[in-house]
């Protein structure tokens, strides 16, 4: 079974929301370092970046920085398909492992939620080289959330 089939499925009108995240009329910081949204569930979502030049440091390696937004990012639908769109919810706290480099290679994040409270979020996720499926990096993250009301 894979990591995605672990979670409830998301009602359709919850997960078409979430699935467009990265992509709207105005460019967010996702949508900026091209970020896909590949699958998303209760708990859990899978993103993609595709590989392009711009996101490589000198060395010709995927940046870090770009390593570590796609594991930060791959959270924001995991954590607030849960909560109507008045929620608020940010990473106060987050802590990354580099485990390995890529090299002019797509890269394949999957984040889930480990334990909700009602303001905090506690959140792991993984980077994989979506070529070779060895593990980049992984996370540990603390979401803070306000506002919330039912879900949607």
């Amino acid at each position: 079974m894979s990591r995605a089939e672990q979670y409830a499925a998301l009602a359709p009108e919850v997960e078409a929301r979430w699935r467009k995240f990265a992509t709207s009329d105005r460019i967010f910081y996702p949508a900026l370092l091209g970020m896909v949204v590949e699958e998303v569930r209760v708990d859990y979502c899978r993103m993609s970046l595709p590989h392009r030049p711009e996101i490589e440091q000198p060395a010709g390696l995927v940046h870090g920085g770009a390593i570590a937004s796609l594991l930060d990012a791959v959270m924001v639908p995991a954590v607030g398909a849960a909560y109507g769109r008045e929620a608020r919810f940010s990473t106060v706290d987050m802590h990354v492992q580099f485990i390995g480099a890529v090299k002019q290679q797509d890269i394949v994040a999957e984040g889930w939620v480990v334990r909700r409270g009602r303001s905090v979020v506690f959140c792991e996720s993984e980077v994989l080289n979506a070529v070779t499926g060895r593990l980049v990096a992984k996370s540990v993250l603390t979401y803070n959330v306000s506002g919330t009301g039912s879900s949607g």
